[in-house]
This record gives structure tokens, C-alpha cells and sequence, in this order.
């Protein structure tokens, strides 16, 4: 798999295309390409899924997949800095889905912060943090149902 995967998607942002980030995700993690993997789950998150896709089924937002690479990653491989890279991409999201989008990457940016203590946010980006009580509520009101409790847990577990 490469990045022509996404190409029979065309503009389309729906369940296929989701379900293809996931699985070159997981093909990427396994050619020991960790950095490249979360990007894959960090694009499966901006998709526009309607709470009734049969995806979500069987793949729900990949928190647990984010904090899993993050945790596991061998520290000899690229991972770049995640919490850097969430606390930019939150703090400089655009359209479409843009609330969405940025709760989600909070989201993720909490997990990092929770996985991998020792790595340092980026003291030059002045952004304010949002605490995990507002990203929480984000979740809620713009996310899928559930979702909320779901990064909760993944929280809880990887903490």
C-alpha cells in the first residue's frame, strides 16, 4: 500500500475513505513507519461519518489506536513529536468540519500529553491548552455519540 489508496476516494471524505486511512495506518505501523501511521489514523479522524456508517461498528475513532502506536512505538523509530503536532494542528485547523476536527485533535494532543509525559509541547506556540473537562464537552457536542465517553476510556486505560 501507498499513498494511491486514497485516490479511487477522489473527494470523497465518507466511511470508504475512513476505512482506508485505518487500513494504511495498520500497514505503515507494520513497515515500522510510526509517524507516517498516526497521520493515517490523524486524516481517518476529518472524515464526514454519519453515526449510522456500518463502519464505526467495527472501527470506532481510532483513540485507542493513537494512544497504542504512541506507547508502543520503538523509541529508534521516527515518531516525530505527537504532542507538538496535535497542539499545531488543533490550534490551525480549517474547513470542512473544523470544530470537529480541532476537539478531536485536543483529543489526541490530551493523549499524548498522557502516553508520553516526557515529550515537551512547543513553549514558542502561543496557544491555550484546553483542559480534559472541555475537551470532553467538545466531544460531545460536536462528535459522534459516544464518542466523549470513548476517548474517556482511552484516556483512563493508557493513563
Amino acid at each position: 500500500m501507498d499513498w494511491r489508496v486514497y485516490q479511487p476516494h477522489g473527494d470523497s471524505r465518507g466511511a470508504g475513505f475512513y476505512g482506508t486511512c485505518l487500513e494504511y495506518g495498520h500497514a505503515l505501523w507494520h513497515r515500522e513507519l510510526p509517524a507516517r501511521a498516526l497521520l493515517c489514523l490523524d486524516r481517518a479522524m476529518g472524515a464526514d461519518l454519519a453515526e449510522t456508517d456500518a463502519v464505526l461498528g467495527s472501527w470506532p475513532m481510532p483513540y485507542a489506536a493513537m494512544a497504542w502506536i504512541m506507547r508502543e512505538v520503538p523509541r529508534d523509530l521516527f515518531c516525530g513529536n505527537p504532542r507538538v503536532h496535535f497542539q499545531h494542528y488543533a490550534d490551525r485547523m480549517n474547513e470542512p468540519r473544523k470544530e470537529l476536527r480541532r476537539w478531536r485533535a485536543w483529543a489526541c494532543w490530551a493523549l499524548a500529553c498522557e502516553v508520553r509525559p516526557e515529550l515537551d509541547g512547543d513553549s514558542k506556540h502561543d496557544v491555550v491548552e484546553p483542559c480534559l473537562e472541555e475537551i470532553e464537552q467538545k466531544l460531545r457536542i460536536e462528535g459522534l455519540e459516544g464518542e466523549s465517553e470513548q476517548w474517556r476510556r482511552v484516556l483512563a486505560d493508557f493513563g
